[in-house]
């Protein structure tokens, strides 16, 4: 038997032992350090996410490497147009042949199957752009908010705003030569740019609720004077199968593999990144996702 000062010590060193154990074994202390959470693998060449308050960075791989970006570009393309001095986004835009040839001369490239002769709003070719990622919309919005008397003209005009808006954003290791991501031979982005990039573009409230709708159905003019819909689905994946997303933009193609920019919002945290190559559909989806589990836990 244990008596006096001493077993009071015992006693007490004891008590705290159990209270320690049961506070582990309910799980009452749940926040890990960060060094216990496990940095994830992912598929793709390179990957940036990035605590979208604060800007920390939280998962880097070759995140400054410059690679090709697909559709990806797009969100530079929209981020132009919503830069535009005294936009009114419900100005309409006729609908040419050029944009619905250029898809054919692309080899059938993504498209949200304007008709010429259409009339649409710049907010709907915002939403061609976003959801079904259509070059033939990319194309219309660069013709319109280009300068020059040319289509041509023009469209080279709107991608010089395109990289002075990069330089401007110190997007230092990338270069647009396409306004749709089907470059020439010049178009190419990083990982952290296109964070970068993203993260300015959704300050915007008007891309912010474009890129965060899973479907839209739009009411256009036709040539005669009476009207279509138009019936547009996101394909971005994790719209519905990841909680909290809200945004942003898919991308593939033959040199860039499969891409994703991607954003979420849990707890009122907001963590937003880019997967650039990923080897497959499915795997450009199961990166995003690892990566923003990882930002979440981190």
């Amino acid at each position: 038997m244990i008596t006096g000062i001493k077993g009071a010590r015992v006693r007490r060193a004891a008590a705290a032992v159990i209270t320690v154990g049961a506070v582990l074994s309910t799980g009452a202390l749940t926040a890990a350090p960060a060094q216990a959470v496990t940095k994830p693998t992912i598929t793709a060449k390179g990957g940036y996410v990035m605590n979208n308050g604060t800007g920390r960075s939280l998962f880097t791989k070759a995140a400054d490497t410059q690679l090709s970006t697909g559709s990806t570009t797009k969100i530079m393309t929209a981020k132009v147009v919503l830069s535009q001095s005294n936009l009114n986004l419900d100005a309409k835009v006729t609908v040419q042949k050029a944009y619905s040839d250029y898809i054919v001369d692309n080899n059938y490239a993504s498209s949200a199957h304007l008709i010429v002769g259409d009339k649409v709003t710049v907010r709907q070719l915002l939403y061609g752009l976003m959801l079904p990622s259509g070059c033939d919309a990319a194309y219309a919005l660069a013709d319109k908010f280009g300068s020059g008397s040319t289509r041509a003209a023009r469209v080279k005009s709107f991608l010089s705003k395109m990289n002075s808006t990069a330089k401007s954003l110190g997007m230092t290791n990338t270069h647009f030569d396409s306004f749709d991501g089907i470059g020439r031979g010049s178009n190419y982005s990083t990982p952290r740019d296109l964070t970068k990039l993203a993260s300015s573009a959704m300050k915007s409230s008007t891309f912010r609720t474009v890129v965060k709708t899973k479907s839209t159905k739009q009411k256009a003019t036709t040539k005669s004077g009476g009207y279509r819909y138009y019936n547009w689905d996101n394909t971005n994946p994790l719209l519905g199968t990841y909680t909290g997303t809200i945004g942003v933009k898919t991308g593939s193609g033959p040199e860039a593999k499969f891409c994703l920019v991607f954003a979420a919002t849990r707890n009122g945290k907001t963590v937003i990144g880019t997967v650039l190559a990923s080897t497959s559909v499915a795997n450009r989806t199961a990166d995003a996702k690892k990566l923003l589990n990882y930002g979440f836990a981190v």
